[in-house]
């Protein structure tokens, strides 16, 4: 099963870092969903929630505005300059 390695950042720090089957990214012009296998890209965030389906369990939901979001060879960075995380999607 091919999986991303997702980090999501702020500049108070690591927010959450893992792997993931699939992650959601809010951009400023509307949401990106990200699989295995994406095409290289660099965006600018929005804000809204990062939705993340890691691989050892449930959804995961955390909230990002401003900042740029990364995907290159099923790496994604997520730096995003505020950060609020929630428990459960």
């Amino acid at each position: 099963m091919s999986v991303l390695s997702v980090e999501v950042v702020s500049p108070a720090g690591e927010a959450w870092t893992g792997e993931a089957t699939q992650v959601s990214v809010p951009l400023i012009n509307g949401e990106l969903g990200v699989l295995p296998g994406r095409q290289p890209l660099l965006a600018v965030l929005g804000s809204g929630p990062v939705r993340l389906s890691p691989v050892d369990g449930e959804m995961r939901r955390i909230e990002v505005s401003g900042g740029f979001c990364s995907v290159d060879h099923d790496v994604i960075t997520i730096a995003a300059d505020h950060v609020k995380q929630d428990a459960e999607a």
